[in-house]
């Protein structure tokens, strides 16, 4: 306990003070006149002191503590009291409990602080924020002054306000703190500072408490001027600020309700146009998130409702979603298989992209849904790829999933054979009906000649897959011989044409498999010497052929011979008989997603 003593500025320090005023563990050792002038509550309570002929009195529950009751005392005294936005909303708070309003006495410190209040604090966007922080303690009394309504409705009009006017934000003037620096250079601001971006607000609300930040959020939603990648990118940065990256820290017990907590609150905030502002990335880790703190099923719906829409953006990176009990496997391909469920049928629900490609490709939207198709055709063949090497995946999720798309979504069958190689040989116990249904899934036609090479010397594969390839390599060479021989005199065009030519029953064409089959691609540069291309094809395509190992050469040799006998007919005859009896997605990997702590870029 301590002792504070205030004399009244007119009287002389040697006047006993005649009351004792106690707040928390502070007595203030005061005057009964200044206090009577100016608050109606130290009345009251001073009259009752007297009758019970005691000389202290108890200020239990004080709003703002000591402190704050210093203020109200120095201005009864009438000395000079200083007002700023750490301490306004406590003084103001502690005026109420003491009644110091106009019935007694004009100009009393209520009306004073609400003129500070209007005429400074909520004018100011770095006061109106450090204000409501410091509500957060004084509730409710802060609620029921209506401080904290004031001061959001002053912060959401304020983000509203043309980028070009905006001088006040506290963060981007970090970037003003640089012209000396400018000065010495020689160079002019105009040069160095750019303009202040439409998102110069997101991070000067970071430090708000979740409920508060939520309200704020939500006036800002309501007013109906800011635009949705706007609300999104501040959503991304106070999650960023606030989620903790260790899986550990997001599920510790001290601090699970809260991370809890905070996930629900920006779901419920994401933009109202599906989450169509926010990055398929973003909201991929926020779902990661809110299955490890387990928050509620209807966040966990919303997220993937807006995955959903946007699954063409994703990475596979962002899909590598570890698995909870009681699933074994090491990822979550249940819930992959779901999200893309849930864009396969938004796809759907929109137009029916198959009958749309054939009726009108110069169609603009119908161009942009065949782009989105191959971008999800790549990302499951990279996604299969990437959880071929758990052991404990199971042939029918894998099949399942690679079933999920369209065939035109899968143009290039590349990245579904380099999942199914790894599928094969992550596990050798499979029976031979498993190996030929997994291999049923590629379409040997659509590889390219690098795919083709290195399946023909893969010992995993049934031989029934190699014969297969290894006779549609042959009908590949044959094509090309056939259009060098056409036109002789410009061999190296036509060489070139001829194996686009051949590429187009493949489809298009996808990065090498591996530096590794590179050097097994089948060497017809003799084939161009002195115009005799029809005579030495044969020789040529023997010679590149002695790279593959004795099965499959033996297995070429014979496919040679009859080859020629019977030409395109019998070309065409396997080639129905390849045909796999499932879906498409493209083979190269989507490059991953940036990790959610990542150097933020503004949105201009």
């Amino acid at each position: 306990m301590c002792d504070f003593i205030i004399l009244w500025g007119y009287i002389s320090s040697e006047l006993a003070t005649d009351i004792i005023i106690t707040v928390g563990e502070v007595k203030f050792h005061l005057h009964k006149f200044p206090l009577l002038s100016k608050s109606n509550s130290l009345q009251k309570l001073l009259s009752k002191a007297n009758e019970e002929n005691a000389d202290e009195i108890q200020l239990d529950d004080f709003p703002g503590g000591p402190k704050a009751f210093e203020i109200c005392a120095k201005f009864c005294y009438g000395m000079t009291v200083t007002l700023n936005a750490y301490n306004v909303v406590a003084a103001r708070c502690a005026a109420e409990y003491l009644e110091m309003t106009e019935d007694i006495d004009r100009g009393n410190l209520i009306f004073k602080i609400e003129v500070f209040l209007t005429s400074s604090i909520f004018r100011s966007w770095k006061d109106s924020i450090i204000v409501l922080q410091t509500t957060k303690s004084l509730l409710p009394w802060a609620e029921d002054l209506k401080i904290v309504g004031r001061c959001i409705d002053s912060i959401a009009s304020k983000t509203s306000v043309d980028p070009a006017n905006i001088t006040w934000s506290y963060t981007y003037n970090r970037k003003l703190s640089e012209l000396d620096k400018i000065v010495e250079d020689k160079i002019t601001p105009q040069e160095k500072i750019e303009p202040v971006p439409k998102d110069w607000w997101v991070e000067d609300i970071c430090e708000l408490d979740i409920d508060l930040y939520k309200r704020v959020m939500i006036t800002v939603k309501s007013k109906g001027r800011m635009d949705g990648v706007v609300i999104g990118e501040a959503l991304k940065i106070y999650a960023v600020r606030w989620l903790p990256d260790s899986v550990d820290a997001l599920v510790s017990d001290a601090h699970a309700w809260r991370n809890k907590s905070l996930v629900e609150t920006i779901v419920c905030l994401l933009p109202c146009d599906n989450g169509m502002g926010c990055s398929c990335s973003f909201l991929l880790k926020l779902l990661k998130v809110a299955i490890l703190v387990e928050a509620d099923e209807s966040s966990r719906g919303q997220l993937m409702k807006s995955i959903g829409l946007k699954f063409h953006e994703a990475s596979v990176k962002d899909l590598l979603i570890p698995a909870r009990f009681p699933q074994n496997t090491k990822y979550d391909v249940d819930l992959v298989q779901d999200l893309l469920n849930l864009y396969m049928t938004n796809i759907k629900g929109s137009r029916d992209v198959v009958v749309e490609e054939k009726k009108d490709r110069a169609n603009d939207e119908s161009i942009l849904g065949q782009r989105s198709l191959l971008n999800v055709g790549k990302l499951v063949d990279g996604y299969l790829g990437e959880i071929a090497h758990d052991p404990n995946l199971s042939l029918s999720s894998f099949v399942a999933l690679s079933q999920s798309i369209p065939e035109f979504a899968r143009p290039n069958h590349d990245g579904l054979y380099r999942a199914i190689d790894v599928y094969l040989k992550e596990h050798p116990s499979l029976t031979k009906s498993e190996r030929k249904n997994i291999c049923g899934l590629m379409d040997v036609k659509k590889l390219t000649v690098e795919a083709s090479m290195h399946a023909a010397q893969n010992e995993r594969l049934p031989l029934r897959v190699v014969v297969q390839v290894l006779y549609f390599e042959q009908v590949r060479a044959a094509s090309n011989a056939r259009a060098l021989g056409n036109s002789p005199h410009n061999s190296t065009n036509t060489h070139v044409n001829g194996d686009e030519e051949c590429a187009k029953s493949g489809g298009e064409s996808c990065q090498s498999l591996d530096n590794q089959m590179c050097h097994m691609k089948i060497r017809d540069e003799q084939l161009q010497k002195n115009g005799k291309l029809n005579k030495k094809s044969s020789k040529n395509s023997r010679s590149g052929m002695q790279l593959l190992p004795s099965r499959s050469r033996r297995i070429f040799d014979k496919l040679w011979i009859v080859g020629k006998g019977q030409g395109e007919n019998r070309s065409s005859e396997t080639s129905g008989s390849s045909n796999s009896p499932t879906s498409v997605v493209p083979g190269d990997t989507k490059s991953s997603g940036s990790s959610l702590r990542h150097r933020r870029h503004s949105i201009s």
